[in-house]
Protein backbone atom coordinates (compact mmCIF):
# COMPACT_ATOMS: atom_id res chain seq x y z
CA UNK A 1 0.00 0.00 0.00
CA UNK A 2 1.19 3.40 -1.27
CA UNK A 3 0.34 6.20 1.31
CA UNK A 4 0.91 9.88 0.68
CA UNK A 5 1.44 11.59 3.64
CA UNK A 6 1.08 15.38 3.97
CA UNK A 7 2.06 17.77 7.40
CA UNK A 8 1.40 20.93 7.92
CA UNK A 9 1.15 21.43 11.83
CA UNK A 10 3.57 24.18 12.23
CA UNK A 11 6.21 25.69 10.04
CA UNK A 12 7.40 22.61 7.77
CA UNK A 13 5.61 21.59 4.61
CA UNK A 14 6.11 18.02 4.50
CA UNK A 15 5.04 15.22 1.91
CA UNK A 16 6.00 12.03 1.88
CA UNK A 17 5.43 8.34 0.12
CA UNK A 18 6.09 5.37 2.56
CA UNK A 19 5.17 2.00 1.50
CA UNK A 20 3.14 -0.78 3.53
CA UNK A 21 4.05 1.55 6.69
CA UNK A 22 8.23 0.87 6.46
CA UNK A 23 9.55 1.84 3.04
CA UNK A 24 10.17 5.70 2.19
CA UNK A 25 10.10 6.15 -1.29
CA UNK A 26 10.37 10.16 -0.80
CA UNK A 27 10.35 12.50 1.86
CA UNK A 28 10.18 16.22 0.54
CA UNK A 29 10.71 19.24 3.87
CA UNK A 30 9.82 23.10 2.94
CA UNK A 31 10.67 24.76 6.18
CA UNK A 32 9.92 28.48 7.12
CA UNK A 33 12.13 28.29 10.05
CA UNK A 34 14.33 31.30 8.74
CA UNK A 35 11.74 33.83 8.40
CA UNK A 36 10.99 32.86 12.15
CA UNK A 37 14.34 33.50 13.39
CA UNK A 38 13.72 37.30 13.61
CA UNK A 39 11.01 36.66 16.01
CA UNK A 40 12.27 34.57 18.15
CA UNK A 41 9.66 31.48 17.47
CA UNK A 42 7.02 30.80 14.98
CA UNK A 43 4.72 33.84 13.62
CA UNK A 44 1.16 31.42 12.90
CA UNK A 45 0.11 34.16 10.19
CA UNK A 46 3.89 34.01 8.86
CA UNK A 47 4.30 30.16 8.45
CA UNK A 48 0.65 29.51 7.41
CA UNK A 49 1.32 32.02 4.19
CA UNK A 50 4.51 29.96 3.65
CA UNK A 51 2.32 27.10 3.68
CA UNK A 52 0.12 28.32 0.91
CA UNK A 53 3.32 28.91 -1.06
CA UNK A 54 4.86 25.69 -0.79
CA UNK A 55 2.28 22.77 -0.29
CA UNK A 56 1.42 21.96 -4.10
CA UNK A 57 5.46 21.99 -5.09
CA UNK A 58 6.10 19.88 -1.88
CA UNK A 59 3.74 17.04 -2.66
CA UNK A 60 4.15 17.48 -6.25
CA UNK A 61 7.77 16.50 -5.97
CA UNK A 62 7.29 13.86 -3.25
CA UNK A 63 5.24 12.24 -5.86
CA UNK A 64 7.87 12.79 -9.06
CA UNK A 65 10.90 11.74 -6.53
CA UNK A 66 9.14 8.39 -5.26
CA UNK A 67 8.81 7.39 -9.11
CA UNK A 68 5.11 6.75 -8.56
CA UNK A 69 2.33 8.31 -10.11
CA UNK A 70 -0.90 9.45 -8.79
CA UNK A 71 -2.27 6.06 -9.94
CA UNK A 72 -0.02 4.14 -7.55
CA UNK A 73 -1.62 6.29 -4.70
CA UNK A 74 -3.34 3.99 -2.49
CA UNK A 75 -4.56 6.42 -0.02
CA UNK A 76 -3.84 9.59 1.59
CA UNK A 77 -2.92 10.59 5.29
CA UNK A 78 -3.12 14.20 6.69
CA UNK A 79 -2.09 15.62 9.98
CA UNK A 80 -5.62 17.06 11.71
CA UNK A 81 -4.15 18.30 14.68
CA UNK A 82 -2.58 19.08 17.14
CA UNK A 83 -1.02 22.56 15.71
CA UNK A 84 -1.65 26.01 14.63
CA UNK A 85 -5.15 26.28 12.84
CA UNK A 86 -4.01 28.34 10.19
CA UNK A 87 -1.14 25.57 9.28
CA UNK A 88 -3.22 22.64 9.80
CA UNK A 89 -5.86 24.53 7.74
CA UNK A 90 -3.39 24.50 4.60
CA UNK A 91 -2.79 20.84 4.97
CA UNK A 92 -6.32 19.51 5.29
CA UNK A 93 -8.21 21.59 2.83
CA UNK A 94 -5.63 20.13 0.23
CA UNK A 95 -5.63 16.84 0.97
CA UNK A 96 -9.26 16.88 1.34
CA UNK A 97 -9.17 18.29 -2.61
CA UNK A 98 -6.94 15.78 -3.41
CA UNK A 99 -8.71 13.08 -2.06
CA UNK A 100 -12.18 14.44 -4.05
CA UNK A 101 -10.15 14.99 -7.06
CA UNK A 102 -7.98 11.78 -7.30
CA UNK A 103 -10.84 9.28 -5.49
CA UNK A 104 -8.24 8.73 -2.90
CA UNK A 105 -9.54 7.51 0.60
CA UNK A 106 -8.59 9.71 3.16
CA UNK A 107 -6.91 9.35 6.64
CA UNK A 108 -6.93 11.64 9.26
CA UNK A 109 -3.61 11.53 11.75
CA UNK A 110 -2.31 13.02 15.11
CA UNK A 111 0.22 14.84 14.76
CA UNK A 112 1.39 13.62 18.20
CA UNK A 113 1.31 9.81 17.70
CA UNK A 114 2.46 10.20 14.35
CA UNK A 115 6.51 11.05 15.33
CA UNK A 116 5.86 8.28 17.53
CA UNK A 117 5.61 6.72 14.15
CA UNK A 118 8.51 7.71 12.46
CA UNK A 119 10.51 4.91 14.56
CA UNK A 120 8.57 2.29 12.42
CA UNK A 121 10.16 3.22 8.90
CA UNK A 122 12.70 0.82 8.10
CA UNK A 123 14.19 0.95 4.48
CA UNK A 124 14.53 3.55 2.31
CA UNK A 125 16.67 3.84 -0.87
CA UNK A 126 16.94 7.61 -0.27
CA UNK A 127 20.38 8.78 0.82
CA UNK A 128 21.34 10.19 4.31
CA UNK A 129 19.06 8.68 6.49
CA UNK A 130 20.10 5.71 9.50
CA UNK A 131 16.96 4.08 10.55
CA UNK A 132 16.05 1.68 12.77
CA UNK A 133 16.99 -2.01 12.05
CA UNK A 134 13.59 -3.13 12.98
CA UNK A 135 10.30 -1.98 13.86
CA UNK A 136 9.20 -2.08 17.33
CA UNK A 137 8.04 -4.63 19.46
CA UNK A 138 4.95 -3.97 21.52
CA UNK A 139 4.12 -3.84 24.02
CA UNK A 140 6.22 -0.03 23.98
CA UNK A 141 7.17 2.89 25.77
CA UNK A 142 6.94 5.73 24.03
CA UNK A 143 8.93 9.19 25.24
CA UNK A 144 7.38 12.00 23.26
CA UNK A 145 9.75 15.37 23.32
CA UNK A 146 8.87 18.21 21.54
CA UNK A 147 8.87 22.18 21.38
CA UNK A 148 4.81 21.72 21.64
CA UNK A 149 4.51 18.34 23.53
CA UNK A 150 6.39 16.20 26.44
CA UNK A 151 4.30 12.67 26.91
CA UNK A 152 4.87 9.47 28.46
CA UNK A 153 2.45 6.55 26.57
CA UNK A 154 2.46 3.13 26.98
CA UNK A 155 1.11 1.43 23.88
CA UNK A 156 -0.12 -1.97 23.89
CA UNK A 157 -0.66 -2.17 20.13
CA UNK A 158 -1.04 0.02 17.46
CA UNK A 159 -3.90 2.10 18.59
CA UNK A 160 -4.48 0.90 22.36
CA UNK A 161 -2.40 2.87 23.84
CA UNK A 162 -2.17 5.22 27.58
CA UNK A 163 -1.20 8.13 28.23
CA UNK A 164 1.15 7.68 31.74
CA UNK A 165 1.92 11.90 32.09
CA UNK A 166 2.39 14.63 30.24
CA UNK A 167 3.77 18.28 30.81
CA UNK A 168 1.90 19.94 33.53
CA UNK A 169 3.40 23.63 31.83
CA UNK A 170 6.12 24.12 29.67
CA UNK A 171 7.01 21.37 26.83
CA UNK A 172 11.00 20.71 26.77
CA UNK A 173 11.65 22.13 23.44
CA UNK A 174 9.72 25.43 24.80
CA UNK A 175 11.76 24.86 27.53
CA UNK A 176 15.01 24.88 25.44
CA UNK A 177 13.54 27.80 23.32
CA UNK A 178 13.06 29.73 26.51
CA UNK A 179 16.31 29.38 28.50
CA UNK A 180 18.25 30.02 24.63
CA UNK A 181 16.42 33.53 24.61
CA UNK A 182 17.46 34.00 28.69
CA UNK A 183 20.99 33.52 28.07
CA UNK A 184 21.26 35.09 24.12
CA UNK A 185 21.29 32.23 21.85
CA UNK A 186 19.50 31.97 18.76
CA UNK A 187 16.21 30.05 17.64
CA UNK A 188 15.34 27.44 17.90
CA UNK A 189 16.67 26.70 21.44
CA UNK A 190 17.01 22.91 21.48
CA UNK A 191 20.37 22.84 18.42
CA UNK A 192 21.73 26.24 20.06
CA UNK A 193 22.10 24.73 23.47
CA UNK A 194 23.42 21.55 22.46
CA UNK A 195 25.97 23.26 20.55
CA UNK A 196 27.37 25.95 23.12
CA UNK A 197 26.80 23.25 26.11
CA UNK A 198 29.96 20.90 24.31
CA UNK A 199 32.23 23.47 26.04
CA UNK A 200 30.47 23.78 29.35
CA UNK A 201 30.67 21.93 32.28
CA UNK A 202 27.13 20.40 32.63
CA UNK A 203 27.77 19.92 36.44
CA UNK A 204 28.74 23.48 36.86
CA UNK A 205 25.50 24.65 38.18
CA UNK A 206 23.55 22.60 40.68
CA UNK A 207 19.79 23.53 39.13
CA UNK A 208 16.60 21.80 40.11
CA UNK A 209 14.14 18.98 39.44
CA UNK A 210 10.92 19.58 39.37
CA UNK A 211 8.65 17.22 42.06
CA UNK A 212 5.54 16.56 39.96
CA UNK A 213 3.79 13.48 39.94
CA UNK A 214 5.08 9.71 39.37
CA UNK A 215 4.79 10.48 35.43
CA UNK A 216 4.47 14.03 35.25
CA UNK A 217 6.79 17.03 33.68
CA UNK A 218 7.80 20.25 34.82
CA UNK A 219 9.96 22.81 33.39
CA UNK A 220 8.58 26.11 34.21
CA UNK A 221 10.62 26.00 37.87
CA UNK A 222 13.54 25.04 36.17
CA UNK A 223 13.62 27.96 33.49
CA UNK A 224 12.80 30.63 36.07
CA UNK A 225 16.24 28.63 37.82
CA UNK A 226 18.34 29.56 34.84
CA UNK A 227 17.31 33.35 35.10
CA UNK A 228 17.59 33.82 38.65
CA UNK A 229 20.83 32.04 38.67
CA UNK A 230 21.94 34.55 35.26
CA UNK A 231 20.73 37.64 37.57
CA UNK A 232 22.92 36.29 40.05
CA UNK A 233 25.73 35.96 38.24
CA UNK A 234 25.82 39.22 36.83
CA UNK A 235 25.75 40.58 40.44
CA UNK A 236 21.79 41.74 39.76
CA UNK A 237 18.57 40.62 41.63
CA UNK A 238 15.02 39.36 40.32
CA UNK A 239 14.34 43.06 38.86
CA UNK A 240 16.79 43.03 36.29
CA UNK A 241 15.17 42.59 32.63
CA UNK A 242 15.60 39.06 31.45
CA UNK A 243 16.14 40.25 27.98
CA UNK A 244 19.51 42.50 28.94
CA UNK A 245 21.12 39.66 30.27
CA UNK A 246 22.65 38.51 27.78
CA UNK A 247 25.15 41.12 27.36
CA UNK A 248 26.21 41.25 30.48
CA UNK A 249 27.09 36.83 30.62
CA UNK A 250 30.21 36.20 29.34
CA UNK A 251 30.72 33.19 27.32
CA UNK A 252 32.14 30.52 29.58
CA UNK A 253 29.10 31.52 31.81
CA UNK A 254 26.54 31.13 28.90
CA UNK A 255 27.88 27.74 28.16
CA UNK A 256 27.80 26.09 31.44
CA UNK A 257 24.47 27.36 31.91
CA UNK A 258 23.48 25.83 28.87
CA UNK A 259 25.34 22.85 29.75
CA UNK A 260 23.82 22.87 32.67
CA UNK A 261 20.14 23.27 32.18
CA UNK A 262 20.68 20.56 29.02
CA UNK A 263 21.52 17.83 31.49
CA UNK A 264 18.57 18.41 33.87
CA UNK A 265 16.01 18.89 32.05
CA UNK A 266 17.11 15.81 29.92
CA UNK A 267 17.31 13.80 32.99
CA UNK A 268 13.77 14.88 34.03
CA UNK A 269 12.60 12.84 31.61
CA UNK A 270 14.66 10.11 31.42
CA UNK A 271 13.94 10.24 35.23
CA UNK A 272 9.76 9.30 34.55
CA UNK A 273 10.69 6.88 31.05
CA UNK A 274 13.14 4.60 33.20
CA UNK A 275 10.24 4.35 36.02
CA UNK A 276 7.39 3.74 33.75
CA UNK A 277 10.11 1.15 31.92
CA UNK A 278 10.47 -0.89 35.33
CA UNK A 279 6.95 -0.47 35.75
CA UNK A 280 5.63 -2.05 32.78
CA UNK A 281 8.00 -4.03 30.97
CA UNK A 282 7.62 -2.94 27.42
CA UNK A 283 9.70 -4.99 24.50
CA UNK A 284 10.78 -1.76 23.29
CA UNK A 285 11.67 1.98 24.23
CA UNK A 286 11.14 4.98 21.43
CA UNK A 287 11.79 8.54 21.85
CA UNK A 288 9.84 10.50 19.35
CA UNK A 289 9.25 14.46 18.81
CA UNK A 290 12.17 17.16 17.47
CA UNK A 291 14.13 17.15 20.76
CA UNK A 292 14.31 13.14 20.39
CA UNK A 293 17.62 14.33 18.14
CA UNK A 294 19.32 15.35 21.32
CA UNK A 295 22.94 13.71 21.77
CA UNK A 296 22.53 14.37 25.33
CA UNK A 297 19.08 12.67 25.53
CA UNK A 298 20.27 9.73 23.41
CA UNK A 299 23.08 9.39 25.26
CA UNK A 300 20.86 9.16 28.75
CA UNK A 301 18.84 7.11 27.66
CA UNK A 302 22.08 4.56 26.18
CA UNK A 303 23.78 4.73 29.61
CA UNK A 304 21.19 4.25 31.81
CA UNK A 305 18.59 2.03 29.78
CA UNK A 306 19.20 -1.68 30.44
CA UNK A 307 17.66 -2.72 26.70
CA UNK A 308 19.07 -1.60 23.13
CA UNK A 309 17.11 1.09 22.02
CA UNK A 310 17.12 2.28 18.39
CA UNK A 311 17.29 5.61 16.96
CA UNK A 312 15.41 6.92 13.82
CA UNK A 313 17.31 9.66 12.06
CA UNK A 314 17.36 13.12 13.41
CA UNK A 315 15.06 14.06 10.06
CA UNK A 316 12.26 12.19 11.06
CA UNK A 317 12.55 13.62 14.47
CA UNK A 318 11.44 16.97 13.14
CA UNK A 319 7.89 17.36 11.75
CA UNK A 320 7.59 15.44 8.48
CA UNK A 321 5.45 13.51 6.14
CA UNK A 322 6.32 10.00 6.36
CA UNK A 323 5.33 9.62 9.85
CA UNK A 324 2.11 11.10 8.90
CA UNK A 325 2.20 8.51 6.15
CA UNK A 326 3.47 5.57 8.26
CA UNK A 327 0.74 6.07 11.41
CA UNK A 328 -2.10 6.61 7.55
CA UNK A 329 -1.30 2.92 6.56
CA UNK A 330 -1.51 1.03 9.71
CA UNK A 331 -5.33 3.35 9.78
CA UNK A 332 -6.22 2.30 6.35
CA UNK A 333 -5.12 -1.25 7.86
CA UNK A 334 -7.43 -1.32 10.21
CA UNK A 335 -9.73 1.22 8.74
CA UNK A 336 -9.66 3.73 11.56
CA UNK A 337 -10.14 7.02 10.75
CA UNK A 338 -11.44 7.00 7.33
CA UNK A 339 -13.25 10.59 6.66
CA UNK A 340 -15.35 12.40 4.53
CA UNK A 341 -13.28 14.77 2.03
CA UNK A 342 -16.19 17.04 2.07
CA UNK A 343 -16.11 17.74 6.15
CA UNK A 344 -12.73 16.66 7.87
CA UNK A 345 -12.43 19.49 10.36
CA UNK A 346 -9.01 20.86 11.59
CA UNK A 347 -8.25 20.11 15.66
CA UNK A 348 -5.89 22.33 16.74
CA UNK A 349 -6.15 21.37 20.24
CA UNK A 350 -5.92 17.55 19.46
CA UNK A 351 -4.53 15.40 22.55
CA UNK A 352 -3.29 11.83 22.27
Amino acid sequence: MNVLGIESSCDETGASIVVDGKTMLSNVVASSLELHRYYGGVVPEIAARSHIDSIIPVIEESIDSSGLGWQDIDAIAVTYGAGLGGCLLIGVMTARTLAITKNKPLYAVNHVAGHVYANFITHTKLDGYKLPSSEPDFPMLALIVSGGHSQLVFFTNHFEYKLLGQTRDDAIGEAFDKVARIIGLPYPGGPSIAEVALSGDPYRFNLPKSKMSKYDFSFSGLKTAVLRLSQELIGEDYRFPSYMLSERLDLAQKANIAASFQRIAVESVVDKALIAYEEYLPKSFVIAGGVASNAELRKQIENRFPIKVEYTDPKLCTDNGAMIACLGYYQAKLDINLSDPYSLPIQPNLSM
